[in-house]
């Protein structure tokens, strides 16, 4: 039996925990809080990250990292986006280049404007980059841990590497497509969140069905506007982890992203609507990553530009909105306007 160590016992590292026990693998979940490994095992159940979900017995918990590691064929990676380079540094002289490693972290990182795969690449050794692959698209951990139908994107820089990865995930419920373009998979998967936060404030303000389909829309335009600068391939903002994560982020209760931007629109503060959550959201940290590049580059981004001011400026959210709504006339799409008569 061959076994599968996860670094990260939230919602999402458990989720793939139970999917990849469904093959025979013997799954051990690292738990950076010894009370919560010893829960997950006595109940087997994470009722902290995912209550309800019943785990196999061949999901374990642990907090002892060097015990999770040992002998791992495979290795997912499920922590915050501010948690992967300490995470990472902890992997030195632990896993071989056998390892088959699987990125779920999503996020930008602050100043340096790093992508997961970044750090990876800054981090690892150039053998165990090579295996990495990087996991996204629109599957809420919630639904894929109760076997709702999903799909989802692997990339990497190493097409044998991406389709070992999309062999070991497929499932009659869990369908795997796999893409050539790292950065776009990466930043689609990234700047979503800034815009589901944003769909969180316009419904905490008392807006409507409008409002969302609009932020949606002109947000994708934003995402692909700056990933295209960044040098992804526009068609990828189509694809899973662009529009399809972008959808199911901004519409969903299993969101935290926008569930936090609805306590923000009900007027909390930024401090007491993260306590409510009780958990990472990766929306504030890309939102000033985004931030920064689209002041850097010159790229025009209206909804990330206000969504940075509510969160890091002591901006309201309806100041925000009637900044945005008062915005100077301009064209839906650039290209073939010149052609217009």
């Amino acid at each position: 039996m061959k076994k599968v160590a996860v670094l990260g016992a939230g919602s999402w590292g458990t989720a793939l925990g139970r999917l990849l026990a469904q093959s025979n693998q013997q799954v051990q979940i690292w738990a950076r809080r010894p009370e919560l490994a010893k829960e997950i095992n006595s109940y087997r159940e994470n009722r902290r990250y995912l209550p309800g979900v019943l785990l196999p017995a061949r999901v374990r918990a642990c907090s002892d990292i060097d015990e999770v590691l040992n002998n791992a064929s495979t290795l997912v990676i499920a922590v915050p986006s501010s948690a992967l380079q300490e995470t990472l540094e902890k992997l030195e002289g632990k896993i071989t280049p056998d390892t088959l490693i699987i990125n779920t972290t999503k996020g930008l990182e602050p100043k340096t404007f790093r992508r997961p795969s970044q750090i990876y690449k800054d981090t690892l050794p150039a053998e165990l980059y090579q295996r990495m692959v990087v996991l996204s698209g629109p599957s809420h951990a919630e639904e894929v841990a109760r076997d709702i139908p999903t799909t989802v994107v692997i990339s990497a820089e190493n097409r044998a590497t991406a389709e070992e990865a999309q062999d070991l995930l497929m499932r009659s419920r869990f369908r795997v497509y796999t893409n050539p373009d790292l950065a776009g998979v990466e930043l689609g998967g990234a700047l979503k969140n800034i815009i589901a936060l944003s769909c969180g404030v316009a419904e905490g303000l008392g807006f409507g069905d409008n409002t969302k389909a609009a932020l949606v829309t002109r947000g994708l335009a934003e995402i692909t506007r700056l990933g295209v600068e960044m040098g992804a391939n526009g068609a990828t903002f189509s694809g899973l982890s662009g529009l399809g994560d972008l959808v199911v982020t901004c519409t969903s209760k299993h969101s935290r992203n926008m569930r936090f931007g609805i306590l923000l629109g009900k007027g909390k503060s930024c401090h007491d609507a993260l306590n409510q959550i009780g958990q990472t959201v990766e929306g504030i940290r890309t939102a000033e990553a985004a931030y920064q590049l689209c002041q850097q580059k010159n790229i025009e981004m209206p909804i990330t530009t206000e969504c940075y001011k509510v969160l890091f400026e002591g901006l309201s959210p309806s100041e925000a909105v009637e900044n945005l709504m008062g915005r100077d006339k301009t064209y839906e799409v650039e290209e073939g306007v010149k052609d217009w008569c």
